[in-house]
């Protein structure tokens, strides 16, 4: 991460906020220790995320592959646990 990627991170993490708002972005996923990212999108095919990934400030410096999920499960996506009064 040169001088030159940082500058552009906070306009990227401005790109991510706006779909994950407009719920094209399920989950966004950063490791610092092996700087790698796990995006989650909602999309029908992956020329849409490809052409969503370009749109980013900081495509020129990523490695990407694009896999469609089978499923994905987890508990943000579980309905709440009963509680009785």
């Amino acid at each position: 991460m040169d001088e030159q990627f940082m500058t552009l991170v906070p306009s990227h993490r401005t790109y991510i906020n706006h779909l994950i708002e407009k719920e094209i972005i399920y989950q966004y996923l950063v490791s610092m220790e092996t700087q790698k990212v796990w995006i989650t999108f909602n999309a029908t095919n992956k020329k849409e995320i490809e052409q969503l990934l370009i749109k980013s400030p900081l495509h020129r410096y990523w490695e990407y592959e694009i896999d469609e999920l089978f499923m994905v499960d987890g508990i943000p996506y579980r309905l709440p646990g009963v509680q009785l009064n």
